[in-house]
């Protein structure tokens, strides 16, 4: 019988609660369950695809074409397993949904309300998702913040929930921040408190709470929340501040949530395999490799959430190979205008192009692009970054000195980028890009093929433009190496042999990247940046 565990937070956003899920389903898989997990997002956005990455980070894609909220990227690299659709839930899913059915007439001679008909729709989703994933305990993450007016309906269908299934098979767990003054060096709990009693007015009791603070709970502070919060001490739990988000399924551990959610689910404790992933946090954390500069050039480098999978993705690899990578972002727009952040690029060991769409930024990636390819520095080019690589082979070394993408420039006389053929009567935006895994055929006796040591690999995807097949020839005689293409002829890899590493492509590798399993392509360019080629 599927087993609910609710996830709730407290305070304020981003307080950790995707973590926080992340974890709990890495401790319970590691003891031999089928964990699945569901993000549940308030807003009205169908999906994340339309969604500039400064208000709400990166989306991340999966296998089956979503454009989803970064948490689910959490969800795959902890638990090492594949989402899909199914797993986020927005408002305007649930909306889209209850509308269609009341045009449908599946609802005739009733007044369509948020109860019973949006709420019941919530939990119908939810349970989908669980029986899809085959999952014997789903976890069941609420974005926002309980007193949101957006949450509300969740909350309620999370409500009902715990009243429809069977005693001892919902659970809620919430997470809400504890502030710390440093000046008096006390832990103020009244936020948390208020949290909780906003979750008990709408009707839910939380089984356990995790209190987020910048230091660990003391048993005074832990006694104070429990009196006030109606949950035991032995049932509340402190995530602190840790040096990576790696090491928050190891503290949770060490406290026994585990045990204590199973106890409570009335499921068996088992002994958790968490050898290798005390490996990796320990890989990760060590200061004892060689430390390598990294330079990630991108549009969206204020908010590094912009880019969480490709920094991740780093740090994988890195720990892998025993580096201490060290992370420098550049704007790329203020690349175009300010000489002195060339120089930073020549600090350092590599540099990584980064996605985005659009023309702002584009030249000062090209900048960067050329200044790497001329001073031999490794180079890893990601969606946007196989573009604008095309775009400056063709101006600097073909002589296609007005060579450009028709996003950047639709005017250009040399349109080497270009927009795909099934993109081109495309009228809405939303979930219509090239999206999810698709086949990349791979060239022997390439870089790309040594890296992945297969002919056929499947990379996420998501971009409308592609190389434009008419340069293809041309770009091949003049040197460069197109060593992946798509199932139709689209180029996906390119690479460079007069080059310590220059590899660029279509695809997000960054999405499956994980702590265990590094992505092929970074691999082989933190070999390059440090050395061990």
């Amino acid at each position: 019988m599927l087993k609910y565990i609710v996830v709730t937070g407290g305070v304020l956003s981003s307080v950790g609660k995707g973590t926080v899920s992340a974890s709990l389903g890495l401790l319970l898989k590691n003891r031999g369950y089928k964990v699945s997990v569901v993000k549940v997002d308030p807003y009205i956005n169908v999906d994340a695809g339309t969604m500039n990455p400064y208000m709400h980070g990166e989306v991340f894609v999966t296998d089956d074409g979503a454009e989803t909220d970064l948490d689910l990227g959490h969800y795959e690299r902890f638990l090492d397993i594949n989402t899909g659709k199914h797993n986020n839930i927005t408002a305007g899913r649930v909306y889209f949904e209850v509308i269609r059915k009341e045009r449908e007439g599946k609802f005739m001679g009733q007044t369509v309300q948020i109860i019973p008909h949006v709420t019941d729709e919530i939990k119908s989703m939810i349970r989908r998702a669980g029986n899809i994933d085959g999952a014997q305990i789903i976890i069941v993450e609420v974005g926002g913040t309980v007193g949101d007016i957006e949450s509300l309906p969740f909350l309620e269908a999370m409500r009902q929930l715990k009243l429809e299934e069977e005693e001892h098979n919902v659970l809620f767990v919430h997470v809400a921040l504890v502030e710390y003054l440093s000046v008096t060096g006390e832990l103020k709990t009244k936020p948390l408190q208020h949290s909780v009693q906003e979750l008990r007015r709408i009707g839910i009791q939380p089984d356990i709470i995790v209190a987020r603070s910048i230091v660990p709970l003391d048993n005074e502070t832990r006694k104070k929340i429990a009196m006030f919060t109606n949950v035991r001490p032995e049932y509340i739990f402190s995530s602190y501040d840790v040096e990576t988000s790696y090491e928050v399924p190891v503290i949770l551990e060490h406290q026994g949530i585990a045990a204590k959610i199973l106890e409570r689910l009335k499921l068996q404790d088992r002994n958790p395999e968490l050898t290798d992933w005390m490996s990796f946090v320990k890989a990760i954390k060590s200061k004892d490799g060689k430390r390598v500069r990294i330079a990630l050039v991108g549009k969206y480098t204020k908010l590094k959430d912009s880019y969480l999978s490709i920094k991740e993705a780093i740090y994988h690899a890195a720990a892998h190979l025993g580096v201490v990578p060290e992370l420098m972002w550049i704007e790329s727009t203020d690349l175009e205008k300010d000489e002195n952040l060339i120089k930073e690029l020549g600090e350092s060991q590599g540099i990584v192009v980064l996605p985005g769409f659009g023309s702002r930024g584009a030249e000062g990636k090209i900048k960067a692009i050329n200044f790497s390819r001329l001073n031999k520095i490794p180079y890893l080019g990601i969606c946007f970054g196989l573009q604008l690589a095309i775009v400056e082979f063709s101006r600097n070394v073909i002589g296609l000195k007005e060579a450009n993408s028709t996003e950047v420039n639709p005017d250009t006389p040399y349109p080497v980028v270009t927009l795909l053929d099934d993109q081109k009567k495309v009228t809405q935006f939303g979930g219509t890009m090239r999206l999810g895994a698709q086949r990349i055929l791979i060239k022997k006796g390439t870089l790309a093929y040594k890296l992945y040591n297969a002919e056929t690999v499947f990379e996420r995807h998501r971009h409308r433009y592609e190389v434009n097949p008419s340069y293809v020839d041309e770009l091949e005689r003049n040197g460069m190496v197109v060593s992946g293409v798509s199932d139709n002829g689209l180029v996906e890899i390119i690479e460079l042999r007069d080059h310590p590493f220059f590899v660029a492509t279509q695809a997000h590798p960054e999405f499956k990247s994980r702590p265990l399993r590094p992505a092929p392509l970074f691999l082989g360019f933190l070999k390059a940046v440090s050395g061990l080629q």
